[in-house]
């Protein structure tokens, strides 16, 4: 199995073990290939609740990757991360980034 591989592995186990309910693993697989490098880098991996991270995400993955514009968006973040679980500190990019995928509703811009 290859590294990729094991790193999907992860991150289907902590989704379900987290968040549950329904899950596209294929998008998750384009959604963790659209993170490149950084998800073998232990703190690039995670998205931390601290705001700076927080706007990071807003700014560099909701605005220019999915294309979303509007006021809104910080609270569709707060409340992933909520869903994923607020005593969870390190919580995996990859899964952070595909529920906000399916969120809001952009899973064709990785077809």
């Amino acid at each position: 199995m290859s590294k990729f591989d094991e790193r999907i592995e992860k991150y289907i186990a902590a989704y379900k073990e987290k968040v549950g309910g329904p899950l596209n693993e294929e998008l998750l697989r384009e959604v963790t290939k659209g993170l490149g490098p950084s998800i073998y880098n232990k703190d690039a991996e995670t998205v931390s609740a601290e705001p700076s991270e927080m706007q990071r995400v807003v700014d560099n993955y909701l605005v220019k990757k999915l294309g979303l514009s509007g006021n809104a968006l910080m609270a569709s973040v707060e409340a992933v991360m909520e869903k994923y679980g607020r005593s969870e500190r390190a919580k995996y990019r990859a899964c952070i980034y595909y529920m906000l995928c399916v969120h809001h509703g952009k899973e064709s811009v990785y077809n």
